[in-house]
């Protein structure tokens, strides 16, 4: 499985972006599929996730300001991020288990300037 993340960038408080990651290889058509963020300093968390199911899971840090949605067609997950906070600065994966392995995208940097 590799996973490519976009959307990132560089962004004001308040602001708004739309990350995407698609996913490719062999699986099945539907599959979950996490946001995780790192920030310097800091371990690495989950921010959303979105289940076969359609079912959708939020840090309470992103509650409110974060939606996550997929295209099962185009093996893509999204996440909208709207009301951006200097603390939502870090870098943004795209993770994917499957068959008791996680399978991680190389990530993209959002910053948030106040």
């Amino acid at each position: 499985v590799q996973l490519l993340e976009s959307g990132g960038g560089l962004v004001q408080a308040g602001g708004s972006l739309n990350l995407s990651c698609v996913a490719s290889g062999t699986f099945s058509s539907v599959i979950t599929m996490r946001w995780y963020r790192q920030a310097p300093g800091k371990e690495r968390e989950l921010a959303a996730g979105i289940a076969a199911s359609g079912r959708t899971r939020y840090a309470d840090s992103v509650k409110g300001r974060f939606t996550i949605s997929r295209d099962n067609a185009k093996n893509t997950a999204y996440l909208q991020m709207d009301n951006l906070e200097p603390e939502d600065t870090a870098v943004y994966y795209c993770s994917v288990p499957l068959m008791g392995t996680d399978y991680w995208g190389a990530g993209t940097q959002v910053t948030v300037s106040s």
